[in-house]
């Protein structure tokens, strides 16, 4: 049981009020900020697409891409309060090393499936060249 002696020799306050383990507090201005940079970084790609703004498509989809990471850290920072100091740093490493699987997996899928249809299809490929 806690009596009025345990609470004065906490200073009066209750620890748990005042540790902070610099996680980001959720604020209204913060989610509406958050809200306005989503709602921006979506509308400007969706702009880039329906004008047709590029020649090229492949430029559009870089484009759409960085706006893509963009709203992620913007995602990352307003809504999921995610900063270097949140958990003691916990929270970044593990993104990090989510990022670094996900990169690894991506880019092996990819460099395997490129092998695959190149050295698989080697005569498919001769075929397809001599088509009119």
């Amino acid at each position: 049981m806690s009596t009025h002696n345990d609470h004065a020799a906490h200073g009066g306050h209750d620890d748990h009020d005042h540790e902070h383990d610099g996680a980001a507090h959720a604020t209204v201005k913060g989610y509406v900020t958050g809200f306005i940079l989503s709602v921006i970084l979506t509308a400007i790609p969706f702009w880039l697409v329906m004008g047709n703004v590029f020649d090229k498509s492949s430029t559009t989809a870089f484009v759409i891409l960085a706006f893509a990471a963009v709203q992620i850290v913007v995602h990352m920072i307003y809504f999921l309060h995610m900063n270097a100091r949140s958990e003691h740093g916990w929270t970044m490493l593990a993104l990090i090393f989510t990022v670094v699987i996900v990169v690894i997996t991506l880019s092996g899928s990819l460099w395997v499936m490129y092998h695959l249809n190149h050295n698989m299809m080697p005569g498919l490929m001769h075929e397809t060249h001599k088509m009119p």
